[in-house]
C-alpha cells in the first residue's frame, strides 16, 4: 500500500516521470552502499534482534511519513528524504531477514519456506495495491502510509515471541577483511556469481518498470489510481502464483533451468505489455510478468542459499540484495529520464530487450555453471550434517 500510494503522492504532486524515478533511486541506492555493512551486522550479530530493529524503524518512518501527509505538509523534499532513510533501514533488513530464515526453517526445508514468504508477500501485494487505489482516491495517500505504520506491530510482536537458537559468531578478522572475504567468496564462485550477474541486469534494465506505472495507468491507459491498483494488484496474483509452483517443487533439482526460462518469459511479457493500450489487455499481461519475476527470484534466492556456507550467509545475501535492490535506483532514475524523453512504453520495451539477452547468456552457461553448483550443494549438506541424497546430487543436471 505504500509503495503504490508513495508512488500516487509524487506524480499528483510533481507530474513528473523522472522525479518517480528520482524518488525510486532515493529509496534504493543507499542499499548499493550500506548492503556491506549489513551483511557484517547478519554475520556478527543476533539475527533476530537485527530484524526487530530494523522493522521498529521502518515503522517509524511510516508514521512519519502518514503524519505529514495526513497534515497536508508534506513537500517532494520530505518524500526523498524519508525514502532515503527507509533505503538504509532495508539495507540492514534484508541481508538479517534473509540470513534469519534458515536460522528458523533449516536448509532442509529452505525452499519451501522461501516458497511461502513469497506466497504471503505476494498475497498482500494483490489485495495492498487494490486498497490503496481506492483509499488514495476516497480519503487520500496519507491513510495507507498509516495502515502501514500500524502493520508493523504485529510483526515485532511476531518477532519477540520467536524462541529460535542462534549459531554463536566469533569474530577472528576485522569488518574489513569480512566484508572483503564476501565479496571475494562471490567473485570465485561461479554460480553464484552468475546468478548474481543475472538478477543485477533484470534489476537494472528490466524491474523499473514498477517506477513508471503511474505514468501507465494515467496517461496510457487512462485508469488513474484505480487502475494503478488494479495493475500492481495483477502483477501481486502473478507472482503469488510464481511463489506457490515454486511451493510445490520438491528438492532443488531443474532449478537452474528455471532461471533462465522465466527471466526470458518475464522480459518477453514485459515488451507486449509495453504496447499495449487497453487496460484489460494490460492487466492480463502483466500477470506472467509477476509470474516470472517472482519463479525467477525465489529460485534464484534458494540456490545461493542452499550453496552458501552459513558463516558467510549475511555477507552473500547482502551481495544478493545490492543486486535486486541496490542496483534498482540506478535503472529508475535512469527509467525516469529516459521515459520523459522518448515516452514510458520504449523505455519499458528497451529494459526487456537486455533483458532476454541475459537469459540466453544464462542459458549457454548453464551447463558449465551446474558442475560447481552440485559440488557446491553437496559440499554443504554434508557440513549441515545431511549426507547427500540422490536429488541433491543431480541438482541442476536438468
Amino acid at each position: 500500500m505504500q509503495s503504490v500510494a508513495q508512488s500516487w503522492l509524487v506524480y499528483r504532486l510533481t507530474g513528473s516521470s523522472l522525479l518517480l524515478g528520482a524518488v525510486g533511486f532515493a529509496s534504493q541506492f543507499p542499499v548499493f552502499l550500506a548492503a556491506p555493512f549489513g551483511g557484517i551486522v547478519a554475520d556478527r550479530w543476533n539475527r533476530q534482534k537485527v530484524v526487530i530493529g530494523t522493522q521498529t524503524a521502518s515503522m517509524i518512518l511510516a508514521f512519519i511519513l502518514a503524519v505529514l501527509t495526513l497534515a497536508r505538509v508534506v513537500q517532494v523534499w520530505h518524500i526523498f528524504v524519508l525514502a532515503a532513510l527507509l533505503g538504509v533501514v532495508n539495507a540492514f533488513d534484508i541481508p538479517g531477514r534473509q540470513a534469519f530464515l534458515v536460522d528458523m526453517v533449516g536448509k532442509e526445508d529452505l525452499m519451501n519456506a522461501i516458497a511461502l514468504n513469497s506466497s504471503m508477500f505476494n498475497g498482500a501485494r494483490i489485495l495492498g495495491p487494490a486498497v490503496a487505489g481506492i483509499l488514495v482516491a476516497k480519503i487520500g495517500e496519507g491513510w495507507c502510509f498509516f495502515v502501514n505504520g500500524v502493520s508493523y506491530i504485529a510483526v515485532i510482536i511476531g518477532l519477540f515471541m520467536m524462541h529460535v537458537q542462534l549459531r554463536p559468531f566469533q569474530a577472528q578478522a576485522s569488518p574489513y577483511e569480512h566484508i572483503v572475504e564476501g565479496f571475494r567468496f562471490v567473485r570465485h564462485t561461479t554460480p553464484i556469481r552468475a546468478l548474481l550477474l543475472l538478477l543485477g541486469l533484470v534489476s537494472l534494465v528490466a524491474m523499473p518498470y514498477t517506477v513508471l506505472m503511474p505514468v501507465f495507468a494515467d496517461r496510457i491507459l487512462h485508469g488513474g489510481a484505480k487502475a494503478l491498483g488494479t495493475l500492481m494488484g495483477a502483477t501481486g496474483v502473478g507472482a503469488l502464483l510464481g511463489a506457490l509452483t515454486l511451493a510445490s517443487k520438491t528438492g532443488v533439482r531443474g532449478l537452474g533451468r528455471w532461471v533462465a526460462f522465466s527471466c526470458a518469459g518475464f522480459s518477453i511479457s514485459l515488451i507486449l505489455f509495453a504496447f499495449s493500450r487497453t487496460l484489460w489487455l494490460s492487466i492480463f499481461l502483466l500477470l506472467p510478468v509477476g509470474f516470472c519475476m517472482m519463479l525467477q527470484m525465489a529460485s534464484s534466492n534458494t540456490l545461493i542459499q542452499v550453496m552458501v556456507p552459513d558463516e558467510l550467509r549475511g555477507r552473500v545475501m547482502a551481495v544478493y540484495s545490492m543486486m535486486f535492490m541496490g542496483v534498482a535506483p540506478f535503472g529508475a532514475f535512469f527509467a525516469g529520464a529516459m521515459a520523459d524523453r522518448v515516452g514510458a512504453p520504449i523505455t519499458v520495451a528497451i529494459g526487456a530487450i537486455a533483458g532476454v539477452g541475459g537469459a540466453a547468456i544464462f542459458w549457454l552457461r548453464l551447463p558449465t555453471i551446474r558442475v560447481e553448483a552440485r559440488r557446491l550443494i553437496v559440499a554443504q549438506a554434508m557440513t549441515a550434517g545431511n549426507p547427500p541424497d540422490e536429488m541433491t546430487a543431480r541438482v541442476v543436471e536438468d
